[in-house]
Parts: structure tokens; C-alpha cells; sequence
């Protein structure tokens, strides 16, 4: 009488398995992976959005007026449904340090020593072109105020002369009371961070994230109209930023820090505080308009808008 063994009859069993559903598995396994890459097992793929536009600012007396102004709209924080991409190429020749960019012509931020806040959230990639400067510029003030990061450890206000200030000491004459600490490894983790630059001459006030720093810097300096989302204007050398961008907003005053951390605390579809200090606000939500109500929309060349950026986002 013949006898099998029952381990090869499993094995041989467990193998024919494998032969007949294995690639089955296999590709049921790279889709659930893209899927997952995609997002769509991120809880805010089923998150209510704010659709392009849906929260404004009204100003019914015209552009740059403060009487009787409001928000209107869908204002209640939600996150956005669309973020601008940054492409972080440099051209041939070109007005500007990046071929992806957008420029407004007007920001409402003009002369020597003006008071401004910057605020905005970004997705640095997690590689960067820094052969150009030791800067990464994101948003400029026509060619003067340059704020990204810079190569190490800081935020940094750059404008290729001694006023640079960063938020770590070794920056120009900037010196730093209060250091923010934080690495470049940190900033270009493929995360989404709050970045915040309040500007009272002499005293800037940094944030990323939930870190503050506080920086004094006596050096004069000037700005002049204009605004360039994505880099600075080409009279100041600067990295072309390749990245994603939300919810940018500026203001002719230096918002306190309290203020800056309401805003943080909001999140990346945060409405604007302080209405009557805005002068322009481009959420990037699938265009360049500023809602803002100054009419300071931007052109965009070479910028998309993309509906898959939860990855890497955590509410505050």
C-alpha cells in the first residue's frame, strides 16, 4: 500500500496556490499601495472642502478701502480643495529666479522700513536646488524681502545685502533673542508647515509651525509694489522653490503673535484675521485670485493646482 506524505501534499498544495492566485495578490497589493500613496485612505479625501472662491473679503466702497468691509461666504476654516504645485525649474531667461512662479502686480506694501506679515503654509520637496544661494526663496516683496528657508536652520527675510535677517543668529546683522530651532531635514520632510514672518523695524517675529523666534535687525530696508509667489524677483539671487503652496496672506502690518498663532491654529484653510490690514490673500485653491478684495490677482506661469495633497498634512 502507497502512502503520501501529508507535508509534501501541503506543500505541493500551498504551492499550486500560490500559481493560481499569486499574481492576483501581487497586483491587488501595488493597487491598494497606489491608492494609498493617492490618499484615498487618508480620512480627508472624504473631508467637506471649500470650493475656489467660496470665502471673501467685500469691500463695498472699492479696492484698498476699510469701510464696512466683511468676509462673505463659506468661511468656516474648511481645508481647501485644490493647493498650487511648484515646479522648482529655472529658465533659460527670465524676469524671474523661477519658471514657476506667480506675480501680482500690487500688494500694498511700499517704502523704506513698511510693516508687513507674511503668512502662508507650504510642502517643500524633499529636494531642492540650492546650487543658486543659500536661499529658498517662497514669496518675495517686489526684489527686496526674499521669505523662505535658508540651506541649514533658519526662516529667513533675504535681500542680498547686510539687512538679510534670519531666525537663527549668523545672518546678516540679524541676531536672534529667542532662536527658532529647527533643521532643514525638518522643513523638507514632505510635510505641510505653517511658516509666519510679522515685521515691526527693528523686531521680526518668526514661526514655524508652533515655534516662534525673535530676531532684531537696525539695518534699514525698503520695499517696493509687487508681489512673486514661488521665488523672489530676479535683481536678488535665490533657489527656484519646488514645492506645493496654501493660503497665502499679507498684510500691511505686523500682526502680533497671538494673531499669527490664531491663524496657525486654524489650519491650512484658515480664513484671514484682521480684515482691515489685509491687502491680499491668494489661497492658491485652484487659481491665483486674491480674495482679499484689492484686486490683486496673480498670473501664473507654469503653476498647477492639484486635489491630492492631504499626504503629509496633520491639523493642529
Amino acid at each position: 500500500m502507497f502512502f503520501r506524505d501529508p507535508m509534501k501534499v501541503y506543500s505541493q498544495s500551498a504551492m499550486e496556490y500560490l500559481m493560481t492566485y499569486g499574481w492576483s495578490i501581487l497586483i491587488i497589493a501595488v493597487v491598494l499601495s497606489a491608492l494609498s500613496f493617492l490618499g484615498v485612505f487618508n480620512p480627508l479625501t472624504f473631508t467637506p472642502k471649500a470650493s475656489p472662491g467660496s470665502c471673501h473679503v467685500v469691500r463695498p466702497f472699492g479696492a484698498n478701502t476699510t469701510t464696512d468691509i466683511n468676509i462673505e461666504g463659506t468661511c468656516n476654516n474648511q481645508i481647501p480643495q485644490y493647493v498650487g504645485v511648484f515646479n522648482g525649474g529655472f529658465p533659460s531667461s527670465s524676469s524671474y529666479d523661477s519658471d514657476s512662479v506667480i506675480v501680482s502686480e500690487g500688494s500694498g506694501i511700499s517704502g523704506t522700513n513698511f510693516p508687513f506679515t507674511i503668512v502662508m503654509w507650504v510642502k517643500p520637496s524633499s529636494t531642492q536646488d540650492w546650487s543658486h544661494s543659500w536661499t529658498l526663496p517662497i514669496i518675495g516683496l517686489n526684489s527686496y524681502q526674499g521669505f523662505g528657508f535658508t540651506g541649514d536652520s533658519s526662516l529667513v527675510l533675504h535681500r542680498c545685502s547686510s539687512a538679510d535677517t534670519c531666525s537663527n543668529s549668523g545672518c546678516g546683522s540679524g541676531t536672534a533673542t529667542s532662536s527658532l530651532l529647527f533643521s532643514s531635514q525638518s522643513a523638507l520632510n514632505n510635510e505641510w508647515h505653517f511658516i509666519a514672518v510679522s515685521v515691526n523695524y527693528p523686531d521680526y517675529f518668526f514661526q514655524f509651525d508652533n515655534m516662534t523666534g525673535n530676531v532684531s535687525n537696525s539695518n534699514s530696508y525698503s520695499s517696493k509694489l509687487g508681489v512673486s509667489i514661488g521665488t523672489q524677483y530676479a535683481q536678488c539671487d535665490g533657489n527656484a522653490y519646488s514645492g506645493m503652496i496654501s493660503n497665502v496672506q499679507l498684510y500691511n502690518s505686523a500682526l502680533s503673535a497671538n494673531e499669527l498663532n490664531v491663524l496657525y491654529q486654524e489650519g491650512i484653510g484658515g480664513v484671514p484675521i484682521n480684515i482691515q490690514n489685509l491687502v491680499g490673500w491668494w489661497p492658491l485653491n485652484g487659481n491665483a485670485n486674491d480674495y482679499s478684495g484689492n484686486g490683486n490677482d496673480g498670473i501664473s506661469t507654469d503653476v498647477n493646482y492639484t486635489g491630492s495633497w492631504y499626504n503629509g498634512y496633520k491639523s493642529p
